[in-house]
């Protein structure tokens, strides 16, 4: 272990290192259990920009096209009968680590239809039906942290169903998802039914921040009239979003200290672990580690892109920084402020902008998958 940095990461500082990428190809190649066994990677994420990569122009599929039209299945069934299938069959993968680590981890996490973000009674019935149909314990539904999307989060975990909160921007709705979790539990509770088994992530996104205040700081630095000025709002760059996910976590820690949710506890319940999501690094200025390495802590998840996993495996510099620089995070937040940069915007233009992200590979997935039955269909 010594010389496996991301298996340091877990055993030594408590965070878990889940991988942010599913195909098919890497389910059959072994390649997944392979970095299962050699990367640490306890856990999966997709979303459907990932299963656009995945199934558009990849031939793995075509047998499985080809069988739902013959069933006579529309596209839209198609698509689910591809991706449920790869869900099946990463969660089966993974269920030894869920096994072993108490359900912990060893869950693979699959996003509700995208355009349901601001439907909150569809993404019920979407949730409760794709946990059903796939029908692993260790699936993890994502359901975005919309205004619309929190009830929705509180129903299906009274239903016994885990959940992964994701597009989270603000530490105001990081703060809204944790309550909602603990609302689902004690719901359930109340019922006299286990809340043991149920568990939670709060997908709080870390990159996009950054490319988002940044690109208004080098605004105000090609205004900027003197030199001095201008180093000063540089070093600004590249901070903002570790700061907002340090701040988030001090959340975290006051709201498990609390009496509602030591009464969960009390009664078996799951930590809803923060996980930072969105860690590659978009500006070739930064460390491509850089949302690694100033987030590693316990009681956390970093899910990661493949290169970012690899890029960590090699040059990680481990410690626990979670903690560090809290006082200068919040004066960071007023200094931002000060200067105009409006944060509860960023976080709004970031959660639209984010669903828009989802929605749009979404569709392009379903066309791709109408030429491809147009294609494949019998004469």
């Amino acid at each position: 272990m010594a010389d496996n940095l991301l298996l340091q990461i877990e055993k030594e500082y408590g965070q878990s290192i889940w991988m942010d990428n599913l195909s098919r190809n890497i389910i059959q190649s072994g390649e997944l259990k392979e970095l299962i066994a050699s990367r640490g990677v306890v856990g999966i994420t997709s979303n459907p920009a990932i299963f656009e990569k995945a199934i558009a122009g990849n031939v793995i599929y075509d047998t499985d096209i080809e069988a739902g039209i013959r069933a006579g299945k529309s596209v839209q069934e198609i698509y689910e009968s591809l991706v449920f299938e790869d869900i099946r069959n990463a969660c089966d993968i993974l269920r030894g680590v869920y096994i072993e680590t108490g359900g912990l981890d060893g869950y693979v996490s699959i996003e509700v239809p995208p355009s349901l973000a601001r439907d909150t009674e569809a993404t019920i019935r979407e949730a409760v039906r794709y946990y059903q149909e796939i029908g692993r314990d260790n699936l993890m539904i994502k359901i975005p942290g919309t205004p619309e999307g929190l009830p929705a989060v509180e129903r299906v975990i009274s239903e016994g169903i885990n959940v992964n909160i994701t597009l989270l921007f603000s530490v105001q709705s990081y703060v809204e998802t944790a309550w909602a979790y603990i609302r689902g539990l004690e719901a359930r509770a109340a019922e006299g039914k286990d809340i043991s088994n149920i568990a939670s992530v709060a997908s709080f996104f870390i990159s996009r921040i950054d490319s988002n205040v940044d690109a208004q700081l080098d605004k105000m630095i090609a205004a900027a009239d003197d030199a001095e000025k201008k180093a000063q709002l540089k070093q600004l760059k590249g901070k903002y979003a570790i700061a907002n996910a340090k701040i988030a976590y001090q959340k975290y820690k006051e709201i498990i200290q609390s009496e509602r949710w030591q009464a969960l506890a009390a009664k078996g319940a799951k930590v809803q672990r923060l996980l930072w999501a969105s860690t590659s690094t978009k500006n070739p200025e930064y460390s491509d580690v850089l949302y690694v390495d100033e987030l590693i802590g316990p009681d956390t998840v970093n899910t990661m892109p493949p290169a970012t996993i690899e890029a960590c495996a090699d040059h990680c510099n481990l410690a626990s920084r979670i903690e560090t620089g809290v006082g200068e995070a919040y004066l960071l937040v007023e200094t931002l402020t000060q200067l105009g940069i409006n944060l509860d915007e960023v976080m709004a233009e970031l959660l639209e902008d984010g669903i828009v992200k989802f929605i749009q590979p979404f569709d392009s997935l379903i066309k791709s998958l109408e030429g491809k039955v147009k294609q494949l269909q019998p004469v």
